[in-house]
């Protein structure tokens, strides 16, 4: 006689997990007659974030700066998965195509939990469509 039966089951997720790990229950699915019931598997997905973007264990971003901020240095302020607020500067010139790498932000690694990835600041520089002939002088 077929019967609904409720259970509890609990997934501890752990910090760096990456999408497409499976987590199994044996022998928790549905179960027939005269058979051995079935595997329950859950596969983890990520929710986009505003700000980051993962990369295997890095997180990248991207950061808009003028051209003057580009050309004389610029501060990231940013606020880590974590909640915590961090401050890059950048003393560089920033050019098209530069990234600025910060070690040990980014996700944490499941296999190796004092290890993280890094935080990979990419930067969008905005170009002025016209200069004054200060400017240019």
């Amino acid at each position: 006689r077929p019967a609904t039966v409720e259970e509890i089951l609990t997934i501890e997720i752990k910090p760096g997990w990456k999408k497409g790990t499976k987590i199994t229950f044996p022998e928790k699915g549905n179960e027939q007659k005269n058979m051995i019931p079935s595997d329950l598997v859950f596969i983890i997905d990520e929710k986009p974030h505003a700000t980051f973007k993962r990369d295997g264990n890095d997180l990248v971003m991207t950061q808009k700066v003028s051209l003057v901020e580009a050309l004389t240095g610029y501060t990231v302020q940013l606020t880590t998965l974590d909640g915590r607020s961090l401050t890059v500067p950048i003393n560089s010139v920033i050019s098209p195509g530069y990234e600025e790498i910060v070690r040990g932000e980014g996700m944490p690694i499941p296999k190796e939990p004092t290890k993280k990835g890094n935080l990979r600041i990419k930067f969008n520089i905005k170009f002025p469509s016209r200069l004054t002939a200060e400017q240019k002088a």
